[in-house]
């Protein structure tokens, strides 16, 4: 089926609804409650759909699933600056209506291998991205390469690497949180500096290969400083000090079992 640009209002709707059961119709039924959606009142072009989170979903996976905006979903569903997404609740996508009605107008007859939790195809590329970034025209693919190759030569785990990129940022480089955590691996501006001593040179977090350095380099010091996965993962998160001084935080606790949780789904779909 070809969609027309044009096509607006209530038959739009009716075709992006048929699209978002299309996106979920390899998910459990549970997976999604209102796979039709509704409108967003106040928002033109945006169609709310009802998604009951899962292990290994995140706000920046779902976004690029259904087609929406990562920073319209955390703030409508008040998910707090980490975006920190709990297994069973039920959230809220906003729907871009003209964005999903041109991803139904292209090709899609060969079947794209999806890396988790049904995410676009890893050769679609992000979003452009505005002035100062370098290598973010990268695909998916090329990321979740590229993050195995640095992690084999850092030592390591290929696939906690990856899963830890994946819950940061969807492998999707020009990306910026609120607290100004850059990139891929969404690394601090000064967690960039004390990385770049490990590396040898400065980093450039806003390259898609030195993000990819700095974050797989810091795993690499908080598994020899913390002698845990779990706890280098949540330090990854809360930082190696607050780690120290609480241990595991609760609210680390959801971010831990989703970096678990994708890592075993890497896993599982590794040749």
């Amino acid at each position: 089926m070809v969609l027309r640009a044009r096509r607006t209002g209530a038959a739009a709707l009716a075709v992006t609804a048929a699209l978002v059961a299309g996106v979920v119709e390899a998910a459990p039924a549970e997976a999604a409650a209102d796979a039709r959606g509704r409108p967003w009142p106040g928002h033109p072009d945006r169609l709310l759909v009802t998604h009951v989170v899962r292990p290994g979903d995140t706000a920046t996976g779902l976004a690029t699933r259904y087609h929406a905006w990562t920073r319209e979903l955390v703030a409508l569903n008040r998910l707090g600056p980490a975006g920190t997404l709990r297994v069973g609740e039920r959230v809220q996508v906003p729907v871009v209506v003209s964005a999903a009605a041109k991803h139904a107008s292209q090709d899609t007859s060969q079947p794209a291998q999806q890396p988790v939790a049904q995410p676009a195809p890893p050769a679609q590329k992000p979003q452009q991205p505005g002035p100062g970034w370098r290598h973010a025209e990268m695909t998916r693919e090329q990321v979740g390469r590229a993050i195995a190759h640095e992690a084999v030569r850092r030592g390591v785990p290929v696939r906690l690497a990856q899963a830890v990129a994946w819950q940061e940022s969807g492998w999707h480089q020009p990306v910026r949180s609120s607290a100004g955590a850059l990139g891929v691996m969404q690394v601090l501006p000064g967690t960039g500096l004390w990385m770049s001593l490990y590396a040898g040179r400065p980093l450039d977090l806003r390259d898609t290969h030195d993000n990819i350095t700095a974050g797989v380099t810091l795993l690499r010091v908080l598994l020899e400083q913390t002698g845990s996965t779990r706890s280098a993962v949540a330090a990854y998160y809360q930082g190696l000090g607050a780690l120290r001084r609480h241990g595991i935080l609760q609210e680390t606790r959801p971010y831990l079992a989703s970096v678990v949780a994708i890592r075993h789904r890497l896993a599982q779909r590794a040749p």
